[in-house]
């Protein structure tokens, strides 16, 4: 007999949960503050606690049903600083109407903050069941749970453009210098065509292992990973890299707002070609950037995540304190892309 029940599946879709969660010691990447990746990771902890507490634990939904439980759309407005070794309440709301295909969600995290519970971390997630493919075919889904699994990730993006046509590239006169392991930021007639004429910097990386779950496909959490990646390499590139400006003014990157979606699947070891656009520098306070993730298939440019970062600058008073600060000349223009 199933344990995925109509039951069960009410609880995931109505029952709200509440978990207290730790922050991890990876994260306090800076002092003791708490980078935004791991901030999302908690959030994506509290949706995996949610399946769960309904009795749809994410392991045996792949292993009795070949069903991968995967967010699709991750958005999250961090709205007070957490830090490290502490505890947080995560509140997870569901929610899926009648033709729903995917579960939504609200996430908020909250701590305490001079004596009173505040309201940390605000997020929004979608989730779906992707049918197991790779290992062995899945049989057909339980029924009450059936209208929320697919054959392939993606959720509908608007105003998405379609990928540039490279069918007249030589894809052979990709580079093959290294940026110190990380990949190409070199010559590279796909980042080229999908840089030119805009405030953009690109990266060619091939997915490993580690970045993948369900034996083949890259995660929610790694497309963070590749976020944090792209920035720290796109200030490395303009001049302004997270060591240089810690070293010389004691500044660093503060992101109060995430955004990233799934479009299409990515596959461990294909090449991954990342896109990050600086889209608006406001007040010379915030910048705001787009990134875009691609792979080459069958000869076509396949687009396969989207996402959106905000961005502004603290500067590190103490072990303690740290404060928002307006951008200066060098660092406005190093990401305006003016000389």
């Amino acid at each position: 007999m199933t344990f995925v029940t109509d039951s069960a599946v009410k609880a995931l879709l109505t029952s709200e949960t509440t978990v207290p969660l730790r922050t991890r010691f990876e994260g306090a990447n800076i002092c003791t503050w708490i980078g935004f990746k791991h901030i999302n990771y908690l959030v994506e902890e509290a949706i995996l606690l949610h399946f769960t507490e309904a009795g749809l634990q994410a392991r045996a939904l792949y292993t009795e049903h070949g069903l991968g439980v995967d967010l699709v759309d991750l958005d999250t407005r961090i709205l007070s600083a957490l830090f490290m070794d502490e505890t947080v309440e995560a509140h997870v709301v569901p929610k899926a109407g009648d033709e729903d295909t995917d579960v939504s969600f609200t996430v908020t995290l909250t701590g305490e903050r001079d004596g009173a519970p505040t309201k940390l971390v605000a997020a929004r997630a979608k989730a779906v069941l992707r049918r197991e493919s790779y290992i062995e075919e899945a049989s057909e889904p339980p029924a009450p749970i059936a209208r929320f699994v697919t054959d392939r990730l993606g959720t509908p993006v608007r105003g998405l453009q379609t990928p540039p046509d490279i069918s007249g590239l030589d894809l052979t006169a990709a580079t093959t210098s290294l940026s110190a392991g990380r990949g190409t930021t070199g010559p590279d007639p796909v980042l080229d065509l999908l840089t030119a004429g805009t405030n953009s910097f690109g990266w060619k990386w091939r997915i490993p292992y580690p970045y993948c779950h369900f034996s083949e496909r890259l995660q929610m959490s790694s497309y963070l990973r590749q976020m944090e990646e792209v920035v720290d390499l796109f200030l490395a590139d303009r001049g302004i890299s997270v060591r240089t400006l810690m070293d010389e003014r004691r500044w660093i990157p503060a992101c109060p707002h995430s955004k990233i979606q799934i479009v299409d699947e990515a596959l461990m070891e294909e090449e991954l070609y990342t896109v990050y656009t600086v889209e608006d520098v406001f007040k010379d306070f915030t910048y705001t950037s787009r990134m875009d993730c691609y792979v080459v298939r069958d000869g076509k440019l396949v687009q396969t995540a989207t996402g959106k970062v905000t961005h502004g600058y603290a500067v590190v008073d103490s072990r303690r304190e740290w404060n928002l600060v307006t951008f200066d000349e060098r660092v406005s223009k190093a990401l305006r892309g003016e000389a």
